[in-house]
């Protein structure tokens, strides 16, 4: 991690995360009666556990909608939850505006094409290491661990370093 990303880690108050392919490896498991089951990284929740105790609201933006990221965001205590969202830049707006947020005062997390809007938006923005070209290009900062696989945990460590004097 270099130095400017560090510095542009300085005052995050809001972290904004996509689901499949960033607290999840991006593959879909569905049962034969449509159940859909996903997979969490036990360390990104730790993380996100930790960064909230410091003060930063923890929000999600996911393009699908799916029962096992309410119960994962509630359990949690993820209260900042858009699901089925087309336009992740506009449900960004949103999200600032009901967490009382700046662009300056953001680090958006993504790891596909349909994430880039949000991404240009951020003060930081974060691409995971299987993130799509279209991402990382977007990126100020590309994660060494894959999604579902710790990225999110990076990051959490990274605004938790860039909050210590």
């Amino acid at each position: 991690m270099s130095d400017p990303v560090l510095e542009l880690a300085r005052g995050i108050r809001l972290l904004v995360l996509d689901v499949d392919g960033v607290l999840t490896d991006g593959r879909l498991y569905l049962s034969a009666n449509g159940e859909e089951f996903k997979a969490f990284h036990v360390r990104d929740g730790s993380g996100l556990v930790a960064v909230q105790k410091a003060g930063i609201v923890v929000a999600i933006i996911s393009g699908r909608d799916s029962a096992a990221v309410r119960r994962r965001a509630e359990e949690l205590g993820i209260r900042h939850v858009r699901q089925g969202v087309g336009d992740k830049a506009a449900a960004l707006d949103e999200l600032m505006r009901e967490a009382g947020a700046r662009a300056e005062e953001v680090a958006c997390v993504g790891d596909d094409s349909p994430d880039v809007p949000m991404l240009r938006k951020a003060r930081l923005a974060v691409a995971v290491a299987d993130a799509h070209a279209s991402a990382v290009a977007a990126a100020h900062w590309v994660t060494t661990a894959k999604g579902g696989r710790g990225a999110v945990r990076e990051v959490c460590d990274l605004l938790l370093k860039a909050r210590t004097p």
